[in-house]
């Protein structure tokens, strides 16, 4: 009977889990041969991704066109912002205190190679750029997802404007978005085979490649990212909704956790995401904000990864990763970093670039980081996307109040 109960709870999880797992067999035992299962893979993040850009459109121009109270729609950003900056300073403060433990260049045999640095831009043209695009075709690339979020909003705002869910436009949007989200639904079913043979590929052709010189960093990185989700994720649903909201977080996270892992993507898990804050039982209307927003703006994993690159290459250049100054420039290069990355796979050599840049690295440190970058990616990925599913319940209860989870619950508008 406890059997059959935990199957019902994670019934998908473990097929998910079971479909990696298979895959990633398939790919150590086949090696390279593994590959023919590739198109498999990109069929289903293909559709991941073609679903990804009309969903943040309709959820975000619906969630904030229903809103009658724009003092509401302020106060979900506020705590939104204010929520992404607490979380990633707490990353900051756990990775400064793992990496002077264990420093993880500390004897690395690492050979340096070539590589050329583009010029980097200027903030203004970083900030245009993050949020803006010079053709609305652009707005259709899940490679601008800023300045997709900031288009919905305004359209949002102006379907408000206009009467709102009753006029013609927001029944229209109101009736999209319920399409949309049966196309995630159909999509999600593809899953485990995608997943599966999308790490079945990777294993294969990159396996070789996951041991060597950089093991140390893994062997600190991954370890620190398991213990940030077991320790600071039920912290973070505790303040949100007590031992209720821890409980139903972990019934609920394991989904977007391992699709992220998988994927390596945060855009491609938000469809994930939101079936998960549904079950948790977090408003439509904030985790239809929160969790676009988080695909490209909450990134944890991401901190975590861009103070361990930064203390890697102080190591590998026989510099002392030291002071107050060193540590503050450290955590505004990491939450700049984690800010620019896109949410898609290999996104984060935006990033990478910043770092070398910033700190004044000779161009030979990039492809060090990049490799990294890399290998730290899954773990990342996953700590980011399923983080947001975390903060859309911490920004909850910043908006409704501390006894959300229960009001909703008493009132039939979340499951019990």
């Amino acid at each position: 009977m406890n059997a059959k109960k935990v199957w019902d709870s994670y019934k998908f999880p473990l097929l998910l889990i079971g479909g990696i797992l298979i895959g990633a067999v398939i790919g150590a035992v086949f090696g390279e041969k593994a590959t023919v299962l590739s198109p498999l893979g990109d069929i289903f993040l293909n559709l991941m991704f073609t679903i990804v850009v009309p969903m943040v459109y309709i959820s975000i121009t619906t969630a904030v066109g229903n809103m009658v109270n724009m003092k509401r729609l302020g106060k979900i950003l506020g705590s939104l912002v204010l929520t992404f900056i607490v979380t990633g300073a707490f990353a900051a403060v756990v990775v400064l205190a793992v990496i002077n433990i264990w420093p993880p260049a500390a004897s690395t045999a690492i050979e340096m190679g070539a590589a050329e640095m583009g010029e980097m831009s200027s903030l203004g043209d970083m900030i245009v750029g993050a949020l803006t695009v010079n053709d609305f075709s652009g707005l259709m690339s899940r490679s601008n997802m800023l300045p997709l979020i900031v288009f919905a909003i305004m359209s949002g705002l102006a379907v408000a404007a206009c009467g709102g869910e009753d006029c013609p436009a927001g029944k229209l949007l109101n009736n999209l978005n319920q399409i949309v989200m049966k196309m995630v639904d159909m999509i999600m079913k593809l899953a485990p085979i995608g997943l599966g043979a999308y790490f079945a590929n990777l294993v294969g052709e990159f396996g070789p490649q996951l041991i060597g010189d950089y093991g140390r960093t893994m062997a600190i990185y991954y370890p620190m990212c398991a213990f940030y989700f077991i320790v600071f994720f039920p912290l973070y649903s505790w303040f949100a909704a007590g031992k209720t909201g821890v409980k139903r977080m972990f019934k609920n996270i394991l989904n977007p956790a391992v699709t992220a892992f998988a994927t390596q993507s945060s855009c491609a898990t938000i469809p994930v995401n939101m079936e998960s804050c549904e079950k948790i039982g977090v408003p439509e209307d904030i985790y239809n904000i929160v969790l676009p927003m988080g695909a490209t703006m909450h990134m944890d994993g991401s901190v975590l990864s861009a103070i361990t690159k930064i203390a890697f290459l102080y190591g590998v250049f026989g510099m002392e990763f030291t002071g107050a100054g060193t540590y503050a420039m450290a955590i505004a290069v990491a939450v700049l970093s984690a800010f620019v990355l896109s949410g898609a796979p290999g996104g984060g050599l935006v990033g990478e670039m910043l770092i070398v840049s910033l700190f004044g690295f000779p161009a030979e440190a990039f492809p060090l980081i990049a490799t990294i970058g890399f290998l730290v990616d899954p773990a990342a990925t996953c700590l980011n996307a399923s983080g947001d599913a975390v903060a859309s319940m911490v920004i909850a209860r910043l908006v409704e109040g501390k006894d959300w989870l229960k009001d909703r619950i008493a009132s039939g508008k979340a499951a019990a």
